[in-house]
């Protein structure tokens, strides 16, 4: 088997065996060419699998270090395992080279969560601007300041002057972020939800189907009652959002696009930027919401093997991560509130006095 026959058949694996996402297959793939295209650089020559070993392995690490950053490297090694791995067990290779390399070490960043404030802020202003007027431009404080023509919630807009499609986007924006928010979704679980997928019937709650999650998993969610009701006022109006040609139209997907076809996740994280801006608050993507649900749920007292399950993490590891974020979060109210913790006013000792 040659490198060109052996890729194909490895993306076929992924497709088939692994149900790896389109991006995950897209990363491999471009791992795998850089591999060959720096092995080409060094000896003339393509690949030959049965004559690779570990130090052309290393060779290859060694050429990312100082113009990659230690945790591509480490996706790189990750896929060069992973393909090998297959090949042994595809009897192409009899071992595999880049088993014994050790992955260089990483900084593991803390996800960025947002206050509650904040997160209800984001929420909410999709249909806040509904009343309120949209902002445009911020102050030197960095407050947002309204355009001209408005003055916050005192010069409302006129509800008649609102289209049925902008007051349809309005509330699909709302109930997006209540759902990426309340249920901790990803952006692309998110996208991929269909209309079917919202359960009102089986249980008390009502439930988001993730037939789509990460690695092929399904898992299904709670909706609390904000979500629902975002979700019952959005779908509402959903009809609003149609093409002119019934070809644009997905009569599954839940959440649409002006022209009525299924939201991609390019779509959402503007939304969630504009929301953002909108609103004043600190910058915030939507995975930032999806970290903000975990950290509030941990922060109420929830068991982290439950917020395993409503994540969709494989590893419990994956999940302890948020016990840093809310520690972070209890020593700064600490700080803020217990008085042997406070910074006296005076500089001397209180003890002195």
């Amino acid at each position: 088997m040659d490198w060109d026959r052996a890729t194909r058949a490895f993306a076929e694996y992924l497709a088939a065996e692994r149900a790896a996402s389109s991006h995950t297959r897209a990363a491999y793939a471009a791992d795998l060419d850089q591999f060959c295209a720096l092995y080409r650089d060094r000896t003339g020559r393509a690949p030959e699998l049965a004559e690779l070993d570990t130090p052309d392995i290393r060779a290859y690490l060694a050429a990312l270090f100082g113009v990659t950053d230690p945790a591509s490297i480490a996706r790189k090694l990750s896929t060069l395992r992973s393909f090998f791995r297959f090949l042994v067990k595809r009897g192409a290779i009899s071992g595999n080279p880049a088993r014994l390399l050790r992955s260089p070490k990483r900084k593991r960043s803390v996800p960025r969560a947002l206050d509650v404030d904040d997160a209800f802020r984001v929420v909410e202003e999709p249909t806040a601007v509904l009343t309120r007027g949209p902002f445009r431009r911020s102050d030197q404080s960095g407050r947002p300041v309204a355009e001209a023509g408005h003055s916050g919630s005192s010069a409302a807009p006129d509800r008649q002057k609102i289209s049925a499609r902008k007051r349809a986007i309005s509330l699909r924006d709302r109930a997006l972020l209540e759902v990426l928010y309340g249920a901790g979704l990803r952006v692309s679980e998110c996208c991929a939800l269909d209309l079917d997928d919202i359960d009102r019937d089986r249980f008390d709650t009502p439930m988001a189907i993730v037939r789509r999650g990460k690695g092929g998993k399904n898992r299904q969610v709670p909706l609390g009652s904000k979500a629902e009701r975002a979700l019952r006022d959005y779908l509402a109006v959903r009809n609003a959002l149609r093409g002119r040609r019934s070809g644009q139209v997905d009569d599954r997907a839940l959440f649409v696009n002006y022209r009525g076809g299924r939201l991609t996740p390019r779509s959402v994280q503007r939304i969630v930027s504009h929301c953002v801006t909108s609103a004043g608050t600190c910058e915030a993507t939507p995975h930032a919401l999806r970290h903000s649900f975990a950290t509030h749920l941990l922060d109420s007292g929830a068991d982290l093997r439950a917020i395993q399950e409503l994540l969709g993490h494989a590893s419990l590891a994956s999940t302890q991560i948020y016990t840093r974020v809310s520690l972070d979060h209890l020593m700064e109210v600490y700080d803020d509130a217990h008085p042997r913790a406070q910074k006296p006013s005076d500089s001397r000792d209180p003890e002195e006095s």
